[in-house]
C-alpha cells in the first residue's frame, strides 16, 4: 500500500468534494467551514454555495488543506492554515500559547474503507510538511486528551493526543474546550 499527500489545490477539487461534499449537493453540510469561517458567514454559506467557496478556496495560492491518496484513490483530507485566518485566532476557549503566527491543523478525515491504515498519521505528516513548505514556525492541533478511551466517529476529526505525539507533537497549553465528551489540549510542533 502506498500512501501519498497532496495540497487540495483546484485540481485536485473533485477529491476534495469526495471527502467534504455531501451526496446530496443542495444539502448544507461542513465541507470543513465550520472552523475555518467566522458564525455568520458560515451559516450564511448553504447548500451549493458552500462547496463553491471551499472550490475558490482550492484556487488560492495557499491550499485549504492537504489530501492523502492511497493506492491513487482519495482516501482522507487534513484541513491546515494559519491561525491568524481561522476563528480560532479569536477562541476564548482555545488559548494562545504566544505570539508566534502558528498555523493550525484541525480536522483530519479518513474515508470508510481506508480508516486503520496509517491514513490519519500520514495526513499529519503532510499537514506539517505543507505548513513548513509554507513558511510556518510551528503547527498546533487541538485534539482530545482521551487518554486510549474510544472517541466517538463523529468527533474524531479533531484528532486524538496520541497521534499527534506520535508525530513529534508536545502539549502546549490545556484548554477549555470539549470535543465528544473529552478534554482538548494544545499540542504543538516546532518547525525552525
Amino acid at each position: 500500500m502506498s500512501i501519498e499527500v497532496r495540497p487540495a489545490t483546484a485540481a485536485r477539487f473533485d477529491d476534495v468534494a469526495t471527502m467534504l461534499g455531501p451526496k446530496n449537493p443542495d444539502a448544507s453540510v461542513c465541507w470543513c467551514l465550520s472552523h475555518r469561517l467566522d458564525w455568520k458567514t458560515n451559516r450564511s454559506l448553504a447548500g451549493r454555495a458552500r462547496g463553491e467557496y471551499v472550490r475558490e478556496l482550492c484556487g488560492r495560492q495557499v491550499a485549504p488543506g492537504v489530501l492523502a491518496y492511497c493506492d491513487a484513490e482519495v482516501a482522507g483530507w487534513a484541513a491546515v492554515a494559519p491561525r491568524a485566518e481561522l476563528p480560532f485566532a479569536r477562541s476564548r476557549k482555545i488559548p494562545h500559547v504566544d505570539d508566534l503566527p502558528v498555523w493550525s491543523v484541525w480536522c483530519i478525515r479518513v474515508r470508510p474503507g481506508y480508516r486503520g491504515r496509517g491514513i490519519s498519521h500520514a495526513l499529519l505528516e503532510g499537514a506539517v510538511a505543507y505548513a513548513r513548505s509554507q513558511g510556518a514556525p510551528a503547527i498546533e492541533g487541538y485534539p482530545v486528551d482521551n487518554q486510549g478511551k474510544k472517541v466517538d466517529q463523529t468527533m474524531a476529526y479533531v484528532g486524538t493526543r496520541k497521534l499527534f505525539e506520535d508525530a513529534g507533537f508536545a502539549k502546549a497549553a490545556d484548554t477549555s474546550s470539549v470535543s465528544g465528551g473529552f478534554h482538548r489540549v494544545v499540542m504543538r510542533l516546532n518547525l525552525r
